[in-house]
């Protein structure tokens, strides 16, 4: 999540209280309308990783490469038009990194070796993403699952409390979400129901 995506609440409390639920990694997605820019957002960017670095949650980036050093992340995760998994790679040998993968064309030009996990959708329509892709639904987890048995994959795009578990069983790893935690009344609650 970023800033923008955190109207009921602060993005710190938001963030206590997902791990208080039981999220297991946390991506730093600071980006689109109403998002923070400059020093305003490296600010609330160390704020939420030294949340992270102290419940020992994995802090991701989202494609903001400027910031891996900066921050300390422990990953990232690209898209297929951002800076390439090679570069990454070759600069931050331990990094974790995440790509996203929406369609068979993408995967056949992915470098699957240097990845360390596939975010694969939009499963469902998202509201968190302006430019969103065509939704895949479950299938495409399935697809994926049946190509490459081994290769984590975490589902993106539109999971909630009500289709979480359809995600997993299609053959997802985990799944990424925003605005089921960020919109909830009860955030910890919400991340036990995922």
């Amino acid at each position: 999540m970023g800033t923008q995506n955190c109207i009921k609440q602060d993005p710190e409390q938001i963030l206590r209280e997902a791990i208080s639920g039981g999220i297991t990694a946390f991506q730093f997605r600071e980006k689109g309308k109403g998002s923070l820019t400059g020093q305003a957002k490296i600010a609330m960017a160390m704020k939420l990783r030294d949340i992270c670095y102290n419940e020992d949650i994995p802090f991701f980036i989202n494609d903001d490469v400027d910031l891996i050093e900066l921050l300390q992340v422990d990953g990232v995760h690209i898209g297929q038009d951002d800076i390439s998994a090679a570069k990454i790679r070759e600069k931050h040998p331990n990094l974790a990194i995440g790509l996203s993968v929406f369609n068979d064309a993408e995967l056949a030009v992915s470098p699957l070796s240097l990845i360390d996990y596939i975010g694969a959708g939009p499963i469902y329509q998202t509201t968190s993403k302006e430019d969103a892709k065509q939704v895949t639904g479950t299938k495409w987890v399935e697809s994926l699952r049946s190509k490459y048995p081994k290769l984590p994959i975490v589902g993106i795009g539109g999971i909630d409390t009500g289709n979480a578990a359809k995600v997993i069983e299609a053959g997802a790893n985990g799944v990424a979400v925003i605005s089921v935690i960020t919109k909830a009344d009860n955030i910890e609650e919400a991340v036990t129901n995922i």
